[in-house]
């Protein structure tokens, strides 16, 4: 059985959706349309594509134009749910691609299909489209869904206008200007829905990446209101504090190295192999009368294939430290291969990082 995502779309789950679009739509041809899934570049189609070219086959089958189609699309969802599909709602992500495709020139009954359709499966790519073509008046609907009785409706509201969301097209004015997002993000901050609020973080850290001084000012204000702002905002100050930047380190109480000391960073594999990982150590001391809260972290710096160097950090702990102690702490990092990066053999580094500043760099060697 395969393990990769874009096996979700496979011969069985297309034989149980077209039994469901044959009940919908009862001269829905089947036959033809596993045929034109299945074409000759199938088999070399990633996940994305696959989903794309699902939609755009589908709309060979479905009425038009497009307000027409949105009726069969939610009975179709309706009769999934039903049946109990498995990976139901990932699989019918070229639903909303639908939208995205089809229904950009029909904006009121687009609307209404997301809003429908994104409580089973997530419309937050196909509204991005929409945002940058109808601006303002997008804007204003994902406004009063943030108020809207679903959940995920909700998060729509927050995830669909995220600056940089993964994956997805840019939205270039609100990385530029992102105050139309905020006033969403206000009425989501105390959402009774942990994964919206955990989309309110994303969208602040988004927002952190391009306007630090707009995202720290809302950090400084939603700090201290309840615990589920203070969680929203340590989860949306993650890139700032792993940048060192001096304001978000003092929002938790990082603040100065007086009484912190490293003692004794040792790299113990001077040379790594791919496949093998890095061990390091050293010993962290408490010199002050009082506690101390230490936020500990080191910078990989990886070799590129220009030979430069470009730092990642990695975070070891958040603690309270007590006064006159030391602690001995080690790591390992894997250079295992992975997909989303490229290792390239030659000199590396690693730092040791104490409440955003860097204290210690020492090499080692990467080897094939």
């Amino acid at each position: 059985m395969s393990n990769l995502l874009k096996d979700v779309y496979s011969p069985e789950f297309y034989g149980h959706f077209t039994e469901v679009m044959q009940e919908v739509i009862p001269a829905f041809d089947g036959r033809r349309f596993t045929q034109m899934v299945f074409d000759e570049t199938w088999p070399e189609r990633e996940l994305k594509d696959r989903m794309r070219h699902t939609s755009r086959v589908l709309h060979h089958f479905l009425p038009r134009p497009f307000p027409e189609a949105v009726p069969a699309m939610l009975q179709a969802i309706a009769l999934l749910r039903k049946n109990k599909m498995k990976n139901f709602g990932f699989a019918c992500m070229f639903f909303p691609d639908y939208i995205e495709n089809f229904g950009l020139e029909h904006y009121e009954s687009a609307v209404r299909a997301m809003e429908q359709i994104t409580h089973f499966a997530s419309c937050e790519f196909a509204v991005r489209p929409f945002i940058l073509k109808y601006g303002n008046r997008m804007m204003d609907q994902m406004l009063a869904w943030s108020k809207h009785e679903d959940p995920h409706v909700r998060r729509l509201s927050s995830e669909g206008c995220r600056p940089r969301l993964p994956w997805a097209m840019a939205l270039p004015a609100l990385k530029k200007d992102p105050r139309p997002i905020l006033p969403i993000l206000e009425n989501l901050k105390d959402d009774p829905s942990e994964f919206v609020r955990r989309s309110v973080a994303n969208n602040l850290n988004d927002i952190s990446k391009d306007n630090p001084d707009i995202a720290l000012s809302i950090f400084r204000e939603w700090i201290g209101q309840s615990p589920e702002t203070g969680r929203i905002v340590k989860h949306a100050c993650r890139t700032l504090l792993k940048q060192g930047r001096p304001e978000a380190i003092e929002l938790f109480g990082y603040s100065g190295l007086a009484h912190i000391r490293a003692h004794n960073f040792r790299i113990h594999t001077p040379e790594v192999r791919v496949g093998e990982s890095l061990s390091f150590s050293f010993e962290l001391e408490n010199t002050g009368s009082a506690p101390a809260s230490v936020r500990l972290e080191y910078g990989l710096y990886y070799r590129k294939a220009n030979g430069l160097l470009s730092r990642k950090v990695f975070k070891i702990s958040e603690r309270e430290y007590a006064p006159q102690t030391r602690s001995a702490i080690e790591r390992r990092q894997s250079f295992r291969p992975i997909t989303t990066r490229n290792f390239y053999p030659g000199k590396h580094e690693l730092s040791l990082i104490i409440n955003g500043e860097e204290v210690e760099k020492q090499s080692f060697m990467l080897l094939q």
